[in-house]
């Protein structure tokens, strides 16, 4: 070994196997990787160099593996074995090689993310460039930092499949979300879907850079809302645990006066009285006498209470007189029918109420009318 024999003297390579102590042994492992590093090898001095790397590797003090670690993390001379053997050592070892090393497969990178850790996936996320299996990887294995970092890395490539399966995995995550939206290049249907579940500020950054036309982000804005409020009114006539149902909605902010009026107009009275009492603080019971037999004061009363809009409570009180006249028929589709009349009946009525509340229940009146057309001729068929 010639060249590094030039550079390092017989005695630094006997301290570097035989070091009294972890410093001492560091010190020279870093002057042999910088020269192996540096330096014009042959092949058989490759080959002996190698050796002395695994032997570092394998040496038990922690400073001296994370010289060879730091020293050679970026070199193409380090073996594809040893650096696997780093990747599994502590963080401070594993790390810098994780983050630069080329010698690495795309497979060994993938795998790594697949068994490594949060803390590991946020070293390869970070690398320079990442190959489509180590993003796939990513995406169906990669915690969240580790993924909000590779998707703000525009020299990661992404395969359609991986971004969608990142927007489902992550849909919750501004952070991951936005670092989508904000990626160079994105397919024509994740922008689409992205529309649907991101921020106003976000949505305009991808109308704006996109190609996204105008006209489309209003519909698919329009209906990411429609969708939220149909599934929370949805899940407001079904829930069996109603208390818990609107504690969680007020916690995370849903438990809104116009998700109350939204569900109040389709006939969900038990969801609006559990909604109102847990804004007002009172037991359901005695929010129930204020809405349904203390007379006309009332309903104003626990909704004042409730801190709910003064401008929407003849709203809520047509809604509510609206209810206390209708009766249930007993037919088939028993419940569309009467959400159906329901709608129409505080539609119609003159009271102050939000265009966007207005038309969303048009929407969901025109929808329940369809269901009960098809239906109908499903049975006359």
């Amino acid at each position: 070994m010639a060249t590094t024999r030039a550079a390092l003297t017989d005695e630094d390579i006997r301290t570097l196997l035989k070091g009294a102590t972890a410093d001492v042994r560091a010190a020279a492992a870093q002057k042999l990787c910088q020269t192996i590093d540096r330096a014009p090898l042959t092949d058989n001095d490759r080959a002996v160099a190698a050796e002395i790397v695994k032997i570092m590797a394998a040496d038990a003090a922690e400073q001296v593996r994370r010289a060879l670690a730091t020293t050679l993390k970026a070199s193409p001379l380090l073996p594809r074995d040893v650096a696997l053997k780093l990747a599994r050592d502590v963080e401070s070892v594993c790390l810098p090689v994780l983050a630069s090393s080329p010698v690495f497969t795309d497979d060994d990178l993938a795998n790594i993310v697949r068994l490594g850790g949060p803390i590991r996936q946020l070293a390869i996320a970070r690398r320079q460039t990442l190959a489509r299996p180590v993003t796939d990887a990513l995406a169906r294995h990669g915690s969240e930092r580790p993924v909000a970092a590779a998707c703000t890395n525009d020299r990661a490539d992404f395969s359609e499949g991986a971004l969608q399966r990142i927007i489902d995995r992550f849909q919750d995550s501004e952070r991951v979300l936005t670092a989508v939206a904000y990626r160079a290049a994105l397919p024509l249907a994740v922008s689409e879907r992205l529309m649907a579940v991101v921020g106003e500020e976000v949505r305009a950054h991808l109308v704006a850079k996109h190609q996204i036309a105008p006209e489309l982000a209003l519909e698919l804005a329009f209906g990411a809302v429609e969708r939220a409020t149909v599934d929370l009114v949805e899940q407001a006539g079904r829930t069996a645990d109603v208390k818990g149902f609107v504690a969680h909605l007020r916690e995370t902010g849903k438990l809104t006066a116009s998700l109350l009026l939204r569900a109040l107009a389709q006939g969900h009275m038990t969801f609006f009285e559990w909604g109102v009492a847990e804004l007002a603080g009172v037991p359901h019971h005695r929010t129930w006498l204020m809405i349904h037999d203390a007379g006309p004061l009332g309903l104003k009363a626990i909704y004042e209470r409730a801190g709910l809009p003064a401008r929407l409570f003849g709203a809520f009180r047509a809604a509510v007189d609206t209810y206390h006249s209708m009766e249930f028929d007993g037919g088939a589709r028993d419940r569309q029918r009467f959400q159906q009349t329901m709608l129409e009946r505080f539609l119609t009525a003159a009271q102050p109420t939000a265009r966007e509340d207005v038309d969303y229940l048009v929407e969901r009146m025109d929808a329940i009318a369809h269901a009960l057309r098809e239906g109908e001729m499903a049975e006359s068929a």
